[in-house]
């Protein structure tokens, strides 16, 4: 406990300003980029593919995905303590689960539950939804669980934030460690890595778009290669993110990873878009026809 009143908290105020600057941003990235969408397309696009989006996230990742990951990841067994205990296993595991659930939830999704709204318009707009979730579901709320200790640093110090993270009274040692790590996350968070963080969801949205392009793009043509190629295309995306969870690379280098994904998905998925029906008028009256469901 003296421990961890001696902390260095000194720079609470400076991130607690960073803090609420990134939450802010990360809280109306979504909503700007869903209205700036329904804005370029008007009635060839609606809202509903962004609330299916959404849900599939939340059934396929935070659902189906968690279900597994406490079984191998959080509680103690033979396959846990295999995997928390080797970085490539980890690395493996959390980049195929990430991919095999959130391709395939994709990939059912699109073709059962939107049969009617199969338009390329309509599948970025379920990337959105898809990826802005996510932001709003992990990023925003581990940010905003770091804000809330920041400003508890800066009200009362040491003691005001330990309640905040649910500790009272004497601190077991077990439990020192890891909340002397979340007090300096929170004193220390900078400009600079607020920055990165929202270049990190901006990029993740951007990945969850082009995954739904091409995802959809397979489902419209009935070719099935696709699906795989989304599934391993993910776990590649993902593989030096859970590098970076491990401290086996820096921020920096997963940062450079994924834009450089980024990048490339955005050119296939493009290219994939505008083979897709549309739902304009003016597409509609042209000789292209919608692929089968």
């Amino acid at each position: 406990m003296e421990e961890l009143l001696k902390l260095d908290i000194s720079g609470a105020h400076s991130a607690l300003v960073s803090l609420s600057i990134t939450a802010g941003i990360l809280t109306i990235l979504p909503l700007l980029c869903a209205f700036g969408w329904k804005k370029r397309c008007g009635k060839a696009v609606s809202f509903k593919p962004l609330l299916i989006g959404a849900a599939g996230f939340l059934v396929s990742a935070r659902v189906l995905e968690l279900g597994v990951h406490m079984v191998c990841i959080v509680m103690d067994n033979p396959v846990s303590r295999f995997i928390n205990g080797n970085t490539l296993a980890y690395m493996l595991y959390g980049a195929l689960m990430a991919g095999i659930f959130e391709e395939c939830g994709r990939y059912v999704v699109i073709k059962f539950l939107m049969k009617k709204n199969k338009t390329r318009e309509n599948m970025v707009m379920y990337g959105i939804g898809h990826g802005g979730i996510e932001v709003w579901a992990i990023t925003l709320m581990g940010m905003m669980s770091l804000l809330a200790v920041a400003s508890a640093l800066v009200n009362g110090g040491i003691a005001a934030a330990l309640p905040v993270l649910g500790l009272t009274g004497e601190v077991p040692e077990e439990l020192a460690g890891s909340a002397a790590a979340v007090i300096l996350s929170a004193a220390n968070f900078s400009a600079v890595g607020g920055v990165l963080s929202v270049l990190e969801r901006v990029g993740a949205m951007a990945v969850h778009i082009a995954f739904t392009v091409i995802v959809a793009y397979g489902v419209m043509k009935g070719e099935k290669r696709y699906l795989p190629l989304a599934v391993l295309g993910h776990a590649a995306v993902d593989a030096l993110p859970a590098l970076y969870q491990r401290g086996a690379v820096s921020m920096i280098v997963s940062e450079l990873w994924l834009f450089a994904w980024v990048a490339g998905l955005a050119v296939w998925a493009v290219k994939l878009y505008k083979k897709m029906p549309s739902g304009t008028p003016a597409d509609a009256a042209s000789p292209a026809t919608p692929y089968p469901s």
